[in-house]
C-alpha cells in the first residue's frame, strides 16, 4: 500500500501526498501565532481591532463560564448551533443526494431541478433571508430552512457529477447481467459517485456553518453566530475572535472526520 506522504508523478508533474505537508502547515500556524503576538504585544495593531492571544484565551475561559454578554455558557451556545447545522446538512443529504443522482440519469429531471439551482446557487444567504422570515416566521423553522438552502445546492451538484463518472461499459455490463435500472443506479452509479458525494458533503457543511451568522440573526438568543453578533456590539472583539476560532475549529473537525469516513468508504480515490 502506497504511503500518503510520497510524491507521485502524473504526466511529468510531481504531485504530493496528504501527509508531506502536514510539517509545513504545523510550521505555517506557528509563524502564524508568533505574528499574532508580536503584533499585539509591541503595538502595531491596536487593541481594539485585535486583542493579544492572552485575552482571546481568557474570553474563551469568561464564555464556558457563562460570563459574557446575554449570561449563556459557550457549550450552550455550541450546543444550539451543532443542532441547527447538524440537522439541516442531514436533511440536505437526504435530499439533495438523491435529486443529483436522479439529475444525472435522466433528462427530464434534470431540465426540472437545473433552472431553480443554477438561479439560488450563487445567491448569498442574506438575500433570500427576509423572504424565509415572511414564509417561515422566527423561530427555529427559518433558521434551519436557510442552512438547508445552503448545504442543497453543492451536494445535488456534487451528486450529479458524480453521476457522470460512471462509465458506459460499467452500466452495460450490469444490464447484461440481467440487472434492472433501479439496480444499476443502486449498485453501479451510485458507488461510483460516492467520492464525488463526499466531497460535496465536505463543501456543503462549509457553507452551512458560514452562512450559521445569517441564520441566527433570526430572533436568535444562543448560538455561535448569535454570540458573536451579540459581542460585536458592545465591541468585544475578544469574544468576536475567539467565537470566530470555535466556529472554525469545529468546522475543521468534520472536515478531518468526513476525510476519514471518505478514506474507509472510498480507498481507492486518487490511487494510480
Amino acid at each position: 500500500m502506497a504511503n500518503k506522504s510520497e510524491v507521485k508523478t502524473v504526466k511529468g508533474y510531481s504531485i504530493p501526498g496528504e501527509g508531506s505537508s502536514v510539517l509545513i502547515s504545523a510550521i505555517t500556524v506557528v509563524a502564524l501565532f508568533v505574528l499574532w503576538w508580536a503584533a499585539t504585544h509591541l503595538g502595531w495593531i491596536k487593541d481594539l481591532f485585535l486583542p493579544t492571544p492572552e485575552r482571546i484565551y481568557n474570553a474563551f475561559i469568561s464564555a464556558m463560564k457563562g460570563d459574557i454578554q446575554g449570561g449563556k455558557a459557550l457549550p450552550e451556545h455550541l450546543t444550539w448551533s451543532l443542532i441547527r447545522v447538524f440537522s439541516a446538512f442531514f436533511l440536505a443529504v437526504l435530499t439533495a443526494v438523491p435529486v443529483g443522482i436522479l439529475m444525472g440519469v435522466s433528462r427530464t429531471m434534470r431540465g426540472i431541478f437545473d433552472p431553480p439551482i443554477e438561479f439560488y446557487r450563487p445567491l448569498p444567504p442574506l438575500a433570500y433571508l427576509p423572504l424565509i422570515v415572511i414564509w417561515f416566521g422566527i423561530d427555529e423553522t427559518a433558521k434551519i430552512i436557510l442552512i438547508y438552502l445552503a448545504c442543497f445546492a453543492p451536494l445535488a451538484m456534487a451528486a450529479r457529477a458524480g453521476v457522470k463518472s460512471v462509465t458506459i461499459e460499467q452500466i452495460n455490463a450490469a444490464y447484461s447481467m440481467g440487472a434492472s435500472k433501479a439496480q444499476v443506479v443502486w449498485h453501479v452509479i451510485v458507488p461510483a459517485a460516492l467520492p464525488e458525494i463526499l466531497t460535496g458533503m465536505r463543501i456543503a457543511i462549509g457553507f452551512g456553518w458560514t452562512t450559521l451568522v445569517a441564520a441566527e440573526m433570526v430572533a436568535a438568543t444562543e448560538g455561535l453566530g448569535q454570540m458573536v453578533l451579540n459581542a460585536s456590539n458592545f465591541l468585544r472583539t475578544d469574544i468576536v475572535i475567539m467565537g470566530i476560532i470555535v466556529i472554525g475549529v469545529v468546522a475543521y473537525l468534520f472536515d478531518l472526520l468526513m476525510r476519514k469516513v471518505e478514506s474507509m468508504l472510498v480507498p481507492w480515490k486518487g490511487r494510480a
